[in-house]
């Protein structure tokens, strides 16, 4: 608009629900519009309009009524919202061209009207609004340059402004005719002595959220930001920004979080341009994104950079060109190079400036992850690659995902940063034999109170901030001595578990740091035993009455075992057992001597952990810093309650005979039957099939299959590995 200055059009609304200073904080309909212009320039007043709006829903609140006086009835009389606001767009047209005027500003008494019902709600409703919505004048803020004596802002009303300046209030009994008129008084009075006031300081509203990257040096206010959680995990950085519509969000302000596993958690941060704005976000508190609430919490600035913020040049570089669309690919060969990408998008989407346009995402060694992301030019092409989600590239089918450059940096952070304890022990010396452990690697039981146990952390504590916790007494812990507890979902449990070099430095840390602050909330220490943190991480419980045992039904089928190795301690001395590699399974297990059992201690393992028709749980310790990143081998729930009731004795699990085949790339919905009807003809039980899973307990997409000889794996494997599993092309191969 060419000119603000010239006139004003003071607007008023109400909604079906919560009027004043809750406008807009239920989500309600506007029901009622009411205007009149202000010539600026010559002090005169236009008519005073007053419109009724019908809305989708004319169930009135009982405040609602009391305020306006409206019943359901004249409501249904009304027109949408559509048609009133382009009788509203024509009328003061028409008025301002009688007076001679080319322009106006909307003038509310706050901003609650624009921001927190006008523009949501037309976003729900898919209205496009005029340009003048974008742009208005909040009295109150105006106000309070003239008179900085009346109070805060936020505490000022209509009526103790004109009781300030000695006006009397307007006596119009029809809701919304009366605020106009004392708005209209209001500003008259202003434009006289003694205070000769020009209106000159705008609100916007921002058109739409711009991306963009952060960098972790960057000052993050706390006081604007927040946690929006409930998300549908398909939202886009553009979704979200849609359901804070009316506020403003900082550029490259939403960041999409991840779980374990890379993939969108349903939660995001989002940073505002200010206070006031974010202020107004935590009001939207359980409003809806289609059929989904959303919840909205403070945050803090150092979460928000913990999950956008980068230190990558060639992020920097790669998100430096603006107003792109990312989309991120997943589950790329290993081998896919950026010819393969472009030749897999194809010519209707062509990718900005080519392979510059492309960032794979590697290990730190280099190693490729299967991740990309592709900058596209327009949502055009972003749509025409989106359309290409699950089509096979080599041979894996490619998912596609709308992205953020938040999510590009948390990505890239997550696999290219170093833990600050090292989670992979050097290899073991070759062709050594080993034992299936019972207890948690590098937990050897015992009653030696040399732990502590750390109750009420943070749900979102990491090991940094455990690190960050002990303080000093960090270079006590043992080397991979930190275990997070997981529950049954894969979600922190709040609880954690520290070995120390000794039983004197685990009483000193339980001392000096019990009910300790982290994260606004205090945490309780506890000395305790390898004995009992043992219990816990294996799925018991550690409460006053003592130990209880972890969660099994016995008795119970054990599934096929196809890593138990026995050795002597010549063979393999307890310090070298605890620095093994993961093993894969195998067929061909050496028999122990007779007179040197196994050691009684196993592995339990979240990768391999199995599931036929089971009720054992573990709960998890938590990677990337912690002993539990080196895949561990579980044991069946009867052989680890074994192992648990009678620890002397060994946990020597019999041969299975057999050649096993791995199956991989299968649906994570995929169970048994499946692969024993995918391979029928063959001659396969139930307990043939060993579905694997992941750290946190999800389906890893693989699983073992034993078949009656290397005869028959090697024929399937050949018969076998150009057939669709469920629509999914899988990958077989002989485990030797």
């Amino acid at each position: 608009m060419a000119s603000h200055s010239d006139t004003l059009v003071v607007f008023f609304g109400a909604t079906a629900g919560a009027n004043g200073g809750k406008l807009g904080s239920d989500e309600r309909e506007l029901i009622l519009l009411v205007w009149q212009i202000v010539d600026l320039h010559e002090n005169k007043v236009g008519q005073l309009q007053r419109t009724l709006v019908q809305p989708d829903s004319a169930d009135l609140s009982e405040q609602c009524k009391e305020e306006t006086g409206l019943t359901a009835e004249e409501l249904c009389k009304a027109e949408p919202l559509e048609s009133v606001l382009q009788q509203f767009h024509q009328s003061v047209s028409a008025e301002l061209k009688s007076l001679g005027r080319s322009s106006y500003t909307l003038c509310v008494d706050g901003p609650l009207l624009i921001r927190q019902v006008l523009h949501p709600e037309a976003s729900k409703k898919n209205l496009v609004l005029p340009e003048c919505f974008y742009t208005f004048v909040d009295l109150k803020k105006e106000f309070h340059k003239c008179c900085p004596n009346a109070g805060p802002v936020n505490d000022l009303t209509l009526t103790s402004m004109l009781d300030y300046v000695c006006i009397p209030a307007a006596v119009e009994q029809e809701a919304g005719l009366r605020e106009v008129k004392n708005t209209v008084l209001l500003i008259l009075h202003l434009l006289v002595e003694p205070y000769n006031h020009k209106f000159s300081t705008f609100e916007t509203v921002n058109y739409k959220f711009e991306s963009g990257a952060c960098s972790k040096t960057e000052a993050v206010d706390s006081e604007t930001v927040i946690r929006a959680r409930g998300l549908p995990w398909q939202s886009s950085d553009q979704d979200i920004a849609r359901f804070f519509k009316g506020l403003n969000i900082a550029k490259g302000g939403v960041a999409l979080c991840l779980n374990a596993q890379g993939r969108r958690n349903g939660e995001a941060l989002v940073r505002f341009i200010n206070s006031e704005h974010r202020d107004m976000a935590l009001d939207r508190h359980k409003h809806h994104m289609g059929n989904r609430y959303i919840e909205v919490y403070k945050a803090t600035g150092e979460e928000f950079l913990k999950i956008a913020g980068g230190t990558s040049n060639e992020v920097a570089q790669f998100l430096s060109k603006e107003n792109q669309v990312i989309i991120r690919m997943r589950g790329l060969p290993f081998t896919a190079t950026p010819q393969d990408v472009l030749g897999f998008l194809g010519p209707d989407c062509p990718v900005t400036d080519g392979m510059e346009g492309l960032l794979f995402v590697k290990y730190p060694d280099g190693r490729p992850t299967g991740d990309a992301f592709v900058l596209f030019a327009c949502e055009e092409y972003a749509q025409n690659a989106l359309k290409k989600h699950k089509q096979i590239l080599g041979k894996r089918y490619i998912e596609l995902f709308r992205s953020t450059a938040a999510e590009v940096q948390q990505v890239l952070n997550r696999y290219m940063s170093t833990p600050l304890i090292s989670t992979l022990p050097p290899p073991p010396p070759p062709m050594v034999s080993m034992p299936v452990l019972a207890t948690p690697p590098f937990i050897t039981t015992g009653s030696t109170r040399d732990c502590i146990r750390l109750r009420g952390l943070p749900y979102i504590a990491a090991i940094e901030d455990i690190l960050e916790f002990m303080g000093e007494h960090t270079i006590d812990i043992r080397p991979h001595g930190v275990h997070m507890v997981f529950n049954q979902q894969g979600r922190p449990s709040g609880d954690a578990f520290i070995q120390m070099k000794s039983a004197d430095r685990a009483f000193m840390v339980a001392q000096k740091c019990h009910k300790k602050m982290m994260k606004d909330r205090y945490v309780e220490v506890f000395q305790c035993s390898t004995e009992e943190m043992s219990f816990v991480l294996m799925g018991g419980t550690l409460n006053r009455s003592g130990l209880s045992p972890p969660p099994c039904k016995l008795p119970c089928l054990s599934p096929p075992t196809y890593a138990a190795f026995s050795a002597t301690p010549a063979m393999l001395p307890a310090e070298a057992a605890l620095y093994q590699p993961p093993l894969l399974a195998t067929p061909r297990t050496p028999q122990a001597p007779a007179h040197n059992p196994a050691p009684a201690l196993a592995y339990y393992s979240p990768q391999l952990y199995m599931n036929m028709n089971m009720s054992y749980t573990t709960y998890y310790p938590s990677p990337p810093v912690s002993p539990s990143t080196v895949s561990y081998f579980a044991a069946p729930p009867g052989s680890v309650a074994a192992a648990v009731a009678a620890q002397q004795a060994p946990s020597i699990l019999p041969p299975q005979p057999g050649a096993l085949v791995r199956m991989q790339g299968l649906p994570y919905n995929a169970g048994v039957k499946d692969i024993l009807s995918f391979f029928q003809g063959y001659q396969l039980q139930a307990d043939s099939v060993l579905m694997l899973y992941n750290w946190s307990g999800q389906r890893s997409g693989e699983a073992l299959v034993t078949f009656p000889s290397e005869k028959a794996a090697r024929q399937a494997v050949a018969e076998c590995s150009n057939l669709p599993f469920s629509g999914h092309p899988i990958r077989l191969a002989c485990c030797e």
